[in-house]
């Protein structure tokens, strides 16, 4: 199999949260990830910002990437929040994304490729959106699909917009981390049965 690596680090998991304080350091730790997908003939799927398209497409190309080339062969496909997180009423479904990535990295995914990298931007989660409060139970059930499914997904958020404890909610649903440049295996993680049960208790107090 070919390599799976996030900034210098091989992966042992599947699903990864990373914390980052600006677009530019964003780029410069996930850019080598989507280069080797690149290199090794494998697919990007990047979920962003539909206000972000353009700069996401040239921030790839000023590392790179051969973005006409890619999005032309399929090794890059760009989907915007509404054509995933959101449905058409710009409300959050927990159960139809989880759908969506089991598709997308299960019996949907392209087999013209020996891996698919999934990118999902979150700012969404803090822009009001109806049913973000189920991000945290979407977050402690997709790392069942992806681990059974073997398919990569990098959940990126910005720092900034966290408040401490809902940072450490976030944390503790992945099984990885990425931090000031560094991935490490997370002493925070809690298995998803454990979390939804604690998070179901939340609801009822």
């Amino acid at each position: 199999m070919h390599r799976l690596s996030l900034a210098g680090t091989e992966l042992e998991y599947f699903h990864v949260c990373a914390f980052f304080n600006s677009r530019d350091e964003e780029y410069a730790m996930l850019s080598p990830f989507f280069n080797e997908a690149v290199a090794q003939d494998e697919k990007n799927l990047h979920i962003v910002n539909p206000a972000n398209g353009q700069d996401h497409r040239r921030r790839l190309a000023e590392a790179g990437m051969d973005v006409p080339h890619c999005e032309a062969c399929g090794q890059l496909e760009m989907l915007d929040w509404h054509q995933t997180y959101l449905d058409e009423t710009g409300r959050f479904s927990k159960d139809r994304m989880l759908a969506t990535v089991d598709h997308l990295t299960g019996s949907g995914r392209d087999t013209g490729f020996g891996r698919v990298r999934i990118m999902g931007d979150m700012d969404w989660v803090f822009a009001g959106t109806p049913g973000a409060a189920d991000i945290l139970e979407y977050e402690a059930e997709v790392n069942d699909v992806l681990t059974r499914n073997r398919q990569p997904a990098v959940c990126v958020y910005d720092i900034a917009k966290l408040s401490g404890s809902m940072m450490i909610d976030i944390l503790r649903t992945h099984p990885l981390t990425l931090i000031g440049g560094v991935v490490q295996e997370n002493p925070f993680y809690t298995p998803a049965a454990d979390m939804l049960a604690e998070l179901r208790a939340r609801k009822r107090a």
